[in-house]
């Protein structure tokens, strides 16, 4: 089995997944950077980061000495400087190409020849991301599920022309930060989240057509047929801003009904319920907990 050799990454993007990613590579002994240009969101990261090894603490989950491991092996910065000592980076910023690519030109500039160079894109094209460098054998998608530090997949999306160290080392990293992967080739929201739009804008139109409540049809998914949590509530989570952007781009790519957005998740993103994060969507949230529908 290979090892994994990775000693220094640098992670782009201090939102909800880049600080998750940072702090699972931490604890992983990964000398880590996370990058952001806000320090307000850094600072948020770090906190975060923080608490979430904390209630590990007192959870039974991690030690005091592995929370102070981490924490050491961890940095955050507005600079990117630390690209030039990396050979791992991974982007983890909003669903825009345009943005993807200029980071990834960034990171081929800078990084060592050799470096794996990751997005974790939850469905743009892995390849056309890739274009934008001078080695795209050595692009890969990487693509992780919130909350990182305890969700257990790791979607691993070979670009058309990344090679098979790249997807060795990959995968050799996923195992060395305790996440179960699975790989695919480059489509349209690769496995995951092709099924899950599908599940979650079919859930949206039952709600649209009256068919139950949206605690009604997650209640419905979640004990008869074991998901853990509903396609709604689901979305709340990840953002219906984030879920529309998908679909939306899913329906360009493959032209079906299945991926066409909603009307009501653009009705309820345009008046700024986005979910969790705004404090309401197909749920109340209070203190980053559904209270009802």
């Amino acid at each position: 089995m290979t090892q994994c050799t990775i000693k220094r990454a640098t992670i782009i993007g201090g939102g909800t997944m880049g600080h998750g990613i940072a702090q699972v590579s931490a604890m992983a002994g990964i000398h880590t950077t996370l990058v952001d240009l806000n320090q307000d969101v850094l600072n948020a990261a770090q906190a975060k980061v923080t608490a979430n090894l904390d209630k590990g603490v007192a959870r039974g989950k991690v030690t005091e000495e592995a929370k102070a491991s981490a924490l050491a092996n961890l940095a955050f910065s507005t600079r990117n400087d630390s690209l030039a000592e990396s050979d791992l980076f991974v982007e983890a910023v909003p669903e825009n190409m345009d943005l993807k690519k200029a980071l990834f030109k960034q990171a081929d500039e800078q990084c060592p020849q050799g470096a794996i160079l990751a997005t974790n894109t939850s469905s743009l094209s892995v390849s056309e991301i890739a274009s934008a460098t001078s080695r795209p054998q050595n692009v890969i998608g990487l693509h992780f599920f919130n909350p990182v530090h305890i969700m257990k997949l790791l979607e691993i999306v070979k670009g058309e022309q990344t090679d098979a160290d790249t997807l060795t080392r990959a995968v050799a990293y996923g195992k060395r930060i305790g996440k179960t992967h699975v790989v695919v080739n480059d489509a349209p929201g690769f496995a995951t989240s092709r099924l899950g739009i599908c599940l979650g804008n079919e859930a949206m139109r039952m709600v649209e057509q009256g068919v139950a409540s949206a605690q009604d049809i997650d209640t419905a998914m979640s004990l008869g047929y074991g998901h853990p949590v509903g396609p709604l509530q689901l979305t709340d989570m990840v953002g219906l801003d984030v879920r529309l952007a998908i679909s939306t781009y899913l329906y360009e790519k493959l032209g079906t009904d299945t991926f066409k957005p909603p009307a009501i998740a653009q009705e309820m993103v345009a008046a700024g319920k986005l979910g969790k994060k705004s404090g309401e969507g197909f749920y109340q949230w209070v203190d980053g907990k559904a209270v009802k529908g």
